[in-house]
């Protein structure tokens, strides 16, 4: 039972928070799960358009605090070696 105003604050505050991280990170993973169904389908123009998609959403996580920016250096890369796999 939360006791003090302060601390029920807190609490909505983190509630916010917490359901705005998790949208932001799904819309995240559907936008991946997009990239790799045209790279699966072997469609350069799609994989091309949903890898800046991504790309965008992943930098927009580091400025809000969502993700270390080494992480999403890291998701980037490895994203777009699949990018660079599907052109060779």
């Amino acid at each position: 039972m939360i006791k003090t105003d302060q601390a029920a604050k807190r609490y909505r505050q983190s509630e916010t928070r917490r359901l705005r991280n998790r949208m932001s990170k799904s819309t995240i993973l559907t936008a991946k799960k997009r990239f790799l169904a045209a790279v699966k389908d072997n469609n350069k123009e799609t994989a091309g358009s949903e890898f800046t998609d991504i790309v965008k959403l992943l930098d927009t996580s580091v400025g809000k605090g969502l993700f270390h920016k080494k992480t999403v250096a890291r998701k980037k890369s490895r994203l777009r070696k699949v990018l660079n796999s599907m052109n060779a």
